[in-house]
């Protein structure tokens, strides 16, 4: 099972194995608070694409598409996303983004749903 979460919200233990995909760390949290398993920065979306949406709702759909094309070559790092679930069942998905309908790990659920068919 995969879930998404703000890493602003206290982690749970339904949470399973906590995954932060973004390239920044979330600012004003330290790592003991954040409870993070794994900081996968390198499926985060690279720093361009980052600065380029800027979390600006308008160019919501240009980001997802532009993030889809990223992750396509990143199929090695979905895997081991895939492997965590086998190994703990539960994964969540962290994201430091206020916006929780417009941010990279929606699009990155989706993509990972997509491959594991």
């Amino acid at each position: 099972m995969l879930k998404l979460k703000r890493v602003y919200k206290d982690s749970e233990k339904n949470d399973g194995y906590r995954i932060l995909a973004d390239r920044l760390w979330p600012r004003g949290l330290t790592k003991q608070k954040a409870k993070i398993h794994l900081w996968f920065k390198d499926i985060a979306p690279s720093d361009s694409l980052r600065k380029w949406f800027s979390h600006d709702v308008s160019k919501w759909n240009d980001f997802e598409k532009r993030y889809k094309e990223e992750l396509s070559g990143k199929k090695d790092l979905l895997k081991i996303i895939g492997q965590k679930e086998k190994e703990h069942k539960i994964v969540t998905l962290l994201f430091g983004a206020k916006d929780e309908k417009h941010n990279q790990a929606i699009v990155l659920k989706k993509v990972y749903i997509g491959e594991k068919g």
